[in-house]
């Protein structure tokens, strides 16, 4: 029998862990807290195994340093908190337009500007969303403990290299600073996807032709022998800008549908105590522990409530929030912020059954105890 290999770890450090599994070769970053652990430890890990470790001057180069290593063919990550998030917007546009995997960490913390360095808060739900300009596509993903911070990480290198797209892992203070035991799977129990590469036809490669009945253009690397251009223009298969209106509706329009056409793959979610539940309460991230402990405590006392868990943030589960919005009274959306998800739900399901919201913006956890008396009052 094999010896399990389990450590005790940190989320940020599982994070980097989850990366380096799933083929991580490039970082590049600016130290900001929450996050500057993950750039630390990749820091100390990627020379070691002929990956490539650069601290830029500010957020706006890394995420740029970021778009250029993925071009090169490798996979690259970069990692900051609220205000880094913000810079590197423009960039995170550009990957999304020019469809250039990679994955970027936001481990959230107190704002608005530079607001509680050091502590929690959910409150960049809605800029990784809609922080970039334009129609896009975006997909982010929340773990809620330090070994799913492991998994989600990998599963965001695989989504950023399937469909072509950045790929948001959206993480707060109490999961990135939580230690907790983790068993770290054997390379050969990963599921590791990497990009769909082209033929061999040098001559007649179009960066940007998609085959019929796909959404997602094969991608070569620079270096690879490929003559090719990249811009965040629109642009048609050859890579070069267009102004022609129809090929910039088609492109926009497959840009959003590779995302869309495609939640089944991407929306991943828990269900807790739902089966009976008169209540169910929606939560994500570090907040969900303490709903999840309110939910035990509230079955106690004979209270129907359970908790229904969005991993992928974006796309929003709606398919899953809708069908539970018909079996529930009520639906209380709890997050460390004064309602942006809620924003979500209540556009899915408001027809359907009532729904609620407790937030917090001060830098505290919001406690089982304080979610059981918010269950009492509606």
């Amino acid at each position: 029998m094999k010896n399990k290999n389990v450590k005790l770890m940190q989320g940020n450090e599982a994070c980097v862990e989850g990366a380096l599994a799933a083929g991580m070769r490039f970082y590049a970053g600016y130290p900001i807290t929450p996050s500057t652990e993950i750039a630390e430890i990749s820091a100390a890990k990627l020379p070691r195994i002929g990956g490539k470790f650069i601290q830029m001057e500010d957020e706006i180069a890394s995420m740029g340093a970021v778009i250029g290593a993925s071009l090169t063919g490798l996979k690259s990550m970069t990692a900051t908190s609220g205000p880094g998030f913000s810079l590197k917007q423009e960039n995170i546009g550009y990957a999304a337009m020019a469809e250039i995997p990679c994955v970027i960490v936001n481990v959230q913390r107190g704002g608005p500007s530079t607001g509680l360095p050091t502590s929690p808060a959910q409150g960049d739900v809605m800029q990784a969303k809609w922080g970039t300009h334009g129609d896009h596509p975006m997909i982010a993903l929340s773990p809620s403990s330090v070994k799913e911070t492991y998994e989600v990480t990998i599963k965001a290198f695989n989504l950023s290299e399937k469909y072509r797209t950045p790929v948001i892992i959206l993480m707060d203070e109490v999961i990135a600073h939580m230690r907790e035991k983790i068993e770290i799977p054997d390379k050969d129990e990963l599921e590791i996807i990497n990009r769909t590469k082209p033929g061999d036809n040098f001559e007649n490669y179009n960066p940007y032709e998609v085959k019929e009945g796909k959404l997602v253009p094969p991608m070569a690397s620079f270096g690879e022998g490929y003559k090719f251009h990249i811009t965040g223009l629109v642009h048609d298969k050859t890579g070069f800008p267009t102004n022609k209106s129809d090929v910039a509706e088609d492109l926009i329009n497959r840009l959003v549908k590779k995302v869309e056409k495609n939640t089944k793959d991407i929306v991943e979610y828990e269900e807790y105590f739902l089966e009976d539940a008169d209540i169910a309460i929606l939560a994500y991230g570090g907040t969900a522990r303490s709903v999840k402990s309110a939910v035990d405590i509230a079955r106690e006392e004979n209270i129907k409530v359970g908790m229904f868990r969005p991993i992928t943030i974006w796309p929003s589960p709606e398919e899953q929030i809708r069908k539970l919005a018909k079996k529930v009274k009520k639906i209380i959306v709890v997050e460390m912020n004064l309602g942006q998800y809620y924003l979500e739900v209540d556009r899915i399901a408001n027809k359907l059954t009532e729904v609620h919201k407790y937030g917090r913006v001060n830098g505290e956890l919001i406690t089982p105890d304080e979610i059981i008396s918010y269950i009492k009052e509606v």
